[in-house]
């Protein structure tokens, strides 16, 4: 049988591992594929690096239309990244008849539904394991692994930037500037990295993760997205004395309501094997009726990592390469026509635990203001820890842990308590997990 032809969209750091993995693996994956898959034209616009990488082994390109329109590509892997010429370029290769391998979790996530549709109608597959958590399968998990399930909630860590940092502001005590220039020294943030430190990133992951796990269209537009950039040392010192981490959680939970889809800082009990998930790595939690809590841990990102993903697309692409297309997986994993209505819930409506921290006044009778104002919002007190204060200071910390309460009751006793004299500070707020 004639080898698959794969046409790659970007030679970079993920784009060459796959070249090399595929090349260093070739006979183990022809044996799972049952048909070599060989990448035969290679797009990017550093040519001559492309051709230090390839060794002559392909043709290479620097037009990218070429790639999505030759007729012997039968896949194109598009690793260039972005919302426009990808998009263009993924939707080009789907009208020509062309199955799709992307990484591309913020073009999924925004024009998603679009691409989907254009591919479910040309009957061509659109695979997406590298989009989310790197090397970790995910998505496959998710679609194929856990369908006898429905799914209760999903929590994770998956972007590897803002753990590192969080890990080690708690390990040595950092200020979040200061472990933010480490991280872009060390190659794990961007020059401009906005997108990991103000939750972004996990959040058009987390979409895609909640689409398939719920059955319902790709709506990042209405994702809660908070990032790590206002935590301070001493919220991640308070949380651990409590018996806590604090972690970058993407959470995704099915509720009577609605659908939570919320991206924020979050306490999580330290005895959780998720909070003891450290350094760049990603790991996400999965609750299903049947099988109870399921862990997933492993890179979410690099060359290889990344790579072991796209390749896994590949392969699962090229078995079904022939198949009936009603016989697939479906790319959201229910069937297009029978996806739900059911809405996201603006934050407002969550309903979660709360660690609050205010600095107060020392002195008689704040405590008792705090209280009440806590107790007309219905808003019940779980833990409290109010610092001795240093000496020769007349003010102190009240640490506040409440149990479970709406958002927006909570949002309303923040503004009633940040009102009193005796309170020095903006009320910081975390939202609180126990991920049972």
């Amino acid at each position: 049988m004639k080898s698959i032809k794969v046409g790659l969209l970007g030679i970079g750091t993920v784009g060459g591992g796959t070249f090399k993995v595929l090349q260093r693996n070739q006979e183990e994956i022809m044996r799972r594929a049952g048909r070599g898959i060989e990448i035969a034209m290679v797009a990017d616009r550093d040519m001559e690096r492309a051709r230090s990488i390839t060794n002559g082994a392909c043709e290479v390109v620097n037009d990218a239309n070429l790639v999505v329109s030759h007729p012997d590509i039968d896949i194109v892997i598009e690793l260039i990244g972005g919302y426009t010429i990808a998009k263009e370029l993924v939707l080009k290769a789907i009208a020509n008849g062309k199955h799709v391998v992307t990484a591309n979790k913020a073009l999924l996530a925004t024009h998603g539904n679009e691409i989907f549709a254009a591919a479910h109608a040309k009957g061509v597959m659109v695979a997406f394991e590298a989009a989310v958590a790197g090397g970790i399968p995910i998505i496959k998990a998710l679609r194929e692994g856990l369908t006898a399930n429905r799914i209760q909630w999903i929590a994770g860590i998956i972007n590897g930037t803002s753990n590192f940092i969080l890990s080690e502001m708690r390990s040595k005590g950092l200020a979040f500037g200061d472990v933010l220039k480490e991280a872009q020294r060390l190659g794990y943030a961007e020059a401009d990295p906005t997108f990991d430190i103000e939750g972004i990133d996990a959040a058009h992951k987390l979409t895609l993760l909640a689409s398939i796990a719920f059955g319902v269209p790709i709506q990042f537009d209405k994702a809660y997205t908070e990032g790590i950039s206002q935590l301070t040392a001493e919220d991640i010192r308070y949380a651990e004395q409590l018996g806590y981490r604090i972690k970058l959680l993407g959470i995704a939970k099915r509720t009577e309501a609605g659908i939570e889809l919320r991206v924020h800082p979050t306490l999580i009990p330290a005895q959780r094997l998720i909070a003891n998930v450290e350094g760049v790595m990603n790991a996400v939690l999965v609750k299903g009726d049947a099988v109870g809590a399921t862990l997933y841990y492993g890179a979410g990102a690099g060359a290889e990592p990344t790579a072991s993903a796209v390749v896994a697309d590949l392969v699962d692409v090229t078995r079904l390469h022939t198949a009936d297309p009603g016989h697939r997986v479906p790319h959201l994993a229910f069937q297009p026509g029978s996806l739900a209505d059911t809405p996201i819930l603006p934050i407002d409506a969550v309903i979660s635990s709360y660690y609050l921290r205010m600095r107060v006044a020392d002195q008689p009778g704040v405590l008792a203001d705090i209280t009440r104002i806590l107790a007309d919002g219905n808003i019940s007190i779980d833990a409290m820890i109010q610092k001795e204060p240093a000496e020769g200071e007349a003010q102190t910390d009240i640490i506040i842990l409440t149990h479970q309460a709406q958002e927006k009751n909570i949002n309303a006793a923040m503004a009633a308590i940040g009102k009193l004299s005796t309170v020095l500070s903006k009320v910081t707020r975390i939202r609180m997990e126990q991920l049972n």
